[in-house]
């Protein structure tokens, strides 16, 4: 059994963390625990009008964001990955610079300390030097970036296709088989 982490955050784009549960959720041999921030909860009605209640139901355990005596606070809670679909500036700052104020960034730090995937879908644009700053420290801690930009070589037709695209890849990261982003082959002769 793989168990990964998941966190919503209260940046716009929560339809990728909601389409990450969704596969995870329906991929054999595969524990999710998830947080959800207040801010993400108020976007998750917003941009998808759903409650917090439908999307902690995708998830195997659920835990409170000021929970943080929660199995996912250690690093003897063995995950193998972790992922903020979608990040908030805040978060990946608190992240970049160890600052475990609620339970979402203390397991992402316990994720870094142990050397374990963090993959972030930051969204913010356009960045400003501290955005860079802090993506910088996340990864040269060993986090991935990951903003959830449109692959559009794949000739998209929906929106959901791209958001497709993007948890595809996601779970590449993670590891997981996945036919949402396939393969690129090249161009063909008569493309170039």
């Amino acid at each position: 059994m793989k168990r990964l982490i998941v966190a919503i955050t209260g940046a716009s784009g929560a339809r990728y963390g909601v389409r990450l549960l969704e596969l995870l959720r329906a991929t054999e041999g595969i524990e999710t625990h998830l947080m959800i921030s207040d801010a993400a909860a108020l976007n998750l009605h917003h941009e998808l009008d759903v409650k917090r209640k439908d999307i902690e139901a995708l998830a195997h355990h659920f835990h409170s964001v000021r929970d943080i005596g929660a199995c996912v606070a250690s690093g003897s809670f063995r995950a193998d990955g972790m992922v903020i679909a979608p990040c908030s500036m805040k978060t990946l700052a608190a992240v970049a610079h160890g600052m475990c104020d609620n339970l979402i960034t203390r397991a992402a730090d316990v994720t870094l300390k142990e050397r374990r995937r963090l993959v972030l879908l930051v969204r913010e644009t356009p960045f400003n030097l501290a955005h860079l700053r802090n993506m910088t420290a996340v990864t040269e801690m060993g986090g991935i970036i990951f903003p959830p930009l449109p692959a559009l070589y794949q000739r998209p037709q929906t929106i959901d296709e791209m958001i497709d695209h993007t948890v595809g890849r996601v779970m590449e990261m993670l590891g997981l088989e996945q036919s949402l982003a396939p393969e690129w082959n090249g161009l063909k002769p008569e493309q170039s």
